[in-house]
């Protein structure tokens, strides 16, 4: 036993343990008590915090728990950071509530990535398209994802053709779905079982009210675009500091998203882009989704982004950056004569960058903003490849 210095230390045979108490402690709940304080990603604006208390965590983890069948057999792997909303609800709060478990990976590697799956045996994982992109697109021989029941794709939309390659090539079937901070993670969920329809982001979930709205904010039939809006018990008590805001966003009872979608006749939505996003040449909008989606097609093309560039007769061009995938190699021009196959004219890049890699926000979301900054700035940005006007 220690004695130096002007403490007095005490011998173990001097220490006894507390009484247990003689009845629990009352548990306090509040539905109403903030749980969650969220800061959004950041790629249209400043990040602001989304509060959710604790009414929004259990509505969002009973609709989780049993839209995915959880149960104590269920176990996830984790390799989305615990910051956002999609790591805290999905990968961790839901499992663990269903009594499962959830094994928090330190950090994502493409090339360690499956020896991990292969030693944890996780039912499912969550994850977004950069992460599926560079997994489909990794040469190697065949990985064990037979624990795999299924994965789950958000924060944004998937490419069909990647959805596609992963699940011939790795066996494990895509379930994308839509939502946001602001929604507590999720509004609409393509089935475990039944019709998942790539492309769309699913059926809106038991309980939550999911409708497409124009200018006027006037619900749209199906078939027809207009802004996503969603009202439920998952949606946020509001911007933390913030009451402008909120009222704009809460307004008419709404969570008004920012996104463009539009439903099919099976209630299906599809979602066609950010409404800050969508570009505007000589009159006719133009959103980037449609020109990023041909550019997926490509064999060649691993992650893509459009942008609107400043042009002086036009108001805005359209502009293309892409990563290839490994030991692929194409010109721009050959991806511009690519989209010219598939697009009107209007809506054609007229300059194409290729890039070693596009940049990402701390979730691994492209970052546009970067880019559009880019091209205010310097004009013509570093690329690999050059472009093609």
């Amino acid at each position: 036993m220690l004695r130096d210095g002007p403490y007095r230390i005490i011998g173990l045979e001097e220490v006894t343990a507390p009484l247990p108490p003689s009845a629990p402690p009352d548990v306090v709940t509040d539905p109403g008590a903030l749980a969650l304080l969220i800061y959004t990603s950041g790629t249209t604006g400043r990040p602001k915090g989304v509060m959710l208390d604790h009414a929004n965590i259990s509505a969002t983890a009973e609709l989780i728990i049993g839209w995915f069948e959880m149960t104590h057999d269920t176990r996830c792997l984790l390799v989305l950071p615990l910051f956002h909303v999609n790591g805290i609800m999905v990968s961790v709060m839901s499992p663990l509530l269903a009594g499962g478990s959830t094994f928090i990976a330190e950090r994502f590697h493409a090339a360690s990535f499956w020896a991990t799956v292969e030693q944890v045996r996780p039912t499912f994982f969550s994850a977004v398209p950069t992460i599926y992109a560079l997994l489909a697109s990794r040469p190697g021989g065949q990985h064990d994802a037979r624990s795999l029941r299924f994965v789950i794709c958000g924060a944004a939309p998937m490419p069909r053709q990647l959805i596609g390659e992963f699940e011939e090539r790795f066996g494990a079937p895509v379930v994308e779905g839509y939502g946001l901070s602001e929604c507590t993670v999720a509004c609409t969920l393509n089935p475990l079982h039944g019709v998942r329809k790539a492309g769309s982001v699913g059926l809106p979930l038991p309980g939550i009210d999911v409708g497409v709205v124009n200018q006027a904010d006037e619900l749209l039939p199906a078939g027809q675009a207009g802004e996503v809006v969603v009202r439920g018990p998952n949606v946020m008590r509001g911007y933390l500091g913030r009451p402008q805001e909120t009222a704009q966003v809460l307004r008419g009872g709404w969570l008004h998203t920012g996104d463009v979608g539009r439903f099919d006749d099976d209630g299906y939505l599809t979602l066609v882009d950010r409404v800050k996003d969508m570009i505007i040449r000589g009159g006719e909008n133009i959103y980037p989704k449609e020109i990023e989606d041909v550019l997926y097609a490509h064999s060649a093309v691993l992650e893509a982004a459009v942008v609107g560039k400043p042009d002086a007769v036009f108001g805005e061009q359209p502009v293309a950056f892409v990563a290839l995938r490994q030991d692929e190699s194409i010109k721009s021009d050959d991806l511009i004569e690519h989209c010219r196959q598939s697009l009107a004219r209007y809506k054609v890049p007229r300059e194409v960058y290729v890039e070693q890699t596009l940049p990402k926000n701390a979730l691994g979301k492209i970052a546009k903003p970067v880019l559009r900054e880019r091209l205010r700035d310097a004009g013509v940005p570093t690329s690999e490849s050059g472009s093609s006007k």
